[in-house]
């Protein structure tokens, strides 16, 4: 499998590449503010980008969207209750940094439990964990889960924007991404990648 990471934006964002190496086709999680970072990489890697999948929909997770999109003809995915985020800079909150910035519109919708497949190899199973977003999701594939902004390491995603909610962050994170063993690896939305375990013994969160 393939897996690449890279800290782009000015807000710290995560974006991760992850994809087939049997067919170098890829999927691109949260471009964020550069989306000359995500071509350079790709064209560097000979990588062929087939989806943009949006964990959810806010402004430091979508920004490169259109940028990559246009580089590569990648289809845009996201939740159904986040979409109107990518088209709407008030719901998606680049007023906030003094820009009106949106996206293409999703060419897809992603629902709990859907499959997304790559290339031969990888599958992506969504898994709807609303609370920061109406429409947040995380990408389970083997022992890894993308986990956008709903966990961080000793952390969780805030919870105070429009359509959050606390408890269901809370409820969500316990029933959906601690049911899983102690060695899944989460790869955040923010800052370092951690474990289930860690996460289980340590976030005072939980």
């Amino acid at each position: 499998m393939i897996l690449k990471g890279m800290e782009i934006s000015s807000m710290g964002v995560n974006c991760y590449i992850v994809g087939c190496e049997e067919t170098r086709e890829v999927a691109v999680i949260d471009p964020g503010g550069s989306p000359k970072s995500v071509l350079k990489m790709l064209e560097q890697d000979q990588l062929k980008a087939v989806y943009i999948i949006n964990t959810h929909g806010h402004i430091d997770h979508i920004g490169g969207n259109r940028g990559v999109k246009e580089g590569t003809g990648a289809k845009i995915l996201i939740h159904k209750d986040d979409a109107k985020m990518l088209t709407n800079a008030g719901s998606n909150f680049s007023f906030l940094m003094g820009a009106k910035v949106t996206s293409p519109p999703a060419d897809q919708f992603i629902n709990d439990g859907d499959i997304i497949k790559i290339g031969n190899t990888v599958e992506l199973e969504v898994i709807h964990t609303p609370g920061h977003s109406p429409g947040g999701i995380c990408l389970k594939t083997g022992n890894i889960i993308f986990v956008g902004d709903t966990l961080f390491q000793g952390s969780i995603g805030r919870t105070d924007f429009p359509g959050g909610s606390y408890q269901q962050l809370i409820n969500n994170i316990k029933n959906k991404l601690l049911c899983y063993e102690d060695d899944v690896v989460a790869y955040p939305g923010h800052g370092p990648a951690t474990t289930i375990g860690f996460e289980r013994a340590n976030n005072p969160f939980l």
